[in-house]
């Protein structure tokens, strides 16, 4: 089980500087991976410093691990919709996170050799052993020796510059018959209703969206991957879109729940996910930032304002 416990994070930590053959990375943490930039009041990656816009601290963590349990409430409990089999040896999971999705998978799948990469070595040491984790850029070129039976990204959304060379790296080290499974949103926010028009949660992807698309981001992969998947040489390929509320007021039990899981994340993740992209590239002063944020959250907890958003499932499979 994934715990988000400061204390025990911290001392994760030690214990991954301080292992050697036995550590669940691949190799020694040296010092610039954990010199961590830290900036506005939140800590981001050392590795490939500035290619990833948002933080990794304790917040983050816990906003991740939220972001975990909605999406299993979305996907009625599944880790992933991908016709796998009951067997598969080798998985991947790219940008692991907090790597609560490759620990669940290893729990679940014993028999599979599991590995997690992310820029920062923020995930846990005690974990099944047959899961490993790497330190890793996924927009560079893959190293792994032997290509894997399934390939698994979510949220990737404003945190990849070239979906479709990504794509065909995980193309290019599936093996014959593998699958790909992307889960990643669509960041514009929508209302069937017209009550998020000229709100301050509108406005606030409205600031962000330009300025992680200007960047160099893709903000709105999720409509776009099954036809990235097709370009890219998939067969087989399945779709399933899920429209997912933010804040408590669907009267549906199943999507205020839903709503307010969402809302408990995004009150984590307001301010973390624009601080660095509008302070950086836009020449907002961190305090505009904050305005904005809390601006956007106060929105999100309003029951008159009725946002969504689209989340997509995309998978595809290598042609045998």
């Amino acid at each position: 089980m994934m715990v988000s416990n400061g204390v025990l994070r911290l001392l994760t930590m030690i214990l991954l500087m301080g292992k050697s053959s036995s550590s669940t990375y691949s190799a020694s943490l040296t010092s610039s991976v954990v010199n961590y930039r830290h900036e506005n009041g939140r800590r981001y990656h050392a590795y490939r410093d500035g290619s990833y816009l948002l933080p990794n601290d304790e917040k983050e963590a816990d906003r991740l691990d939220m972001g975990h349990e909605l999406t299993l409430m979305v996907m009625e409990r599944k880790l992933f919709f991908a016709p796998i089999g009951p067997s598969p040896q080798r998985v991947i999971d790219l940008g692991t996170g907090t790597g609560i999705w490759a620990i669940d998978f290893a729990d679940e799948y014993p028999s599979a050799e599991v590995i997690g990469n992310d820029l920062s070595p923020t995930q846990p040491s005690m974990v099944p052993p047959n899961l490993k984790f790497y330190v890793d850029d996924i927009e560079s070129g893959w190293t792994y020796e032997n290509p894997f039976d399934f390939i698994h990204a979510r949220y990737l959304a404003a945190s990849i510059k070239d979906f479709k060379k990504l794509l065909k790296q995980c193309f290019n080290n599936t093996k014959p018959g593998g699958w790909v499974e992307f889960q990643d949103w669509d960041m514009l926010i929508r209302s069937e209703d017209g009550t998020t028009k000229g709100s301050a949660i509108e406005k606030y992807y409205q600031a962000i969206i330009p300025a992680f698309e200007k960047a160099g981001y893709p903000t709105r992969p999720g409509p776009q991957l099954e036809e990235w998947f097709r370009e890219t040489g998939f067969v087989n390929i399945h779709v399933h879109k899920y429209r997912v509320p933010i804040g408590v007021w669907p009267k549906d039990s199943h999507y205020k729940k839903l709503g307010t899981l969402f809302l408990l994340s995004a009150e984590k993740g307001f301010e973390g996910a624009a601080m660095a992209v509008l302070t950086r590239f836009e020449s907002w002063s961190p305090e505009e930032v904050t305005v904005l944020a809390a601006g956007a959250l106060s929105d999100a907890k309003n029951p008159k304002i009725h946002g969504l958003f689209d989340f997509y499932v995309v998978y595809g499979q290598k042609p045998e």
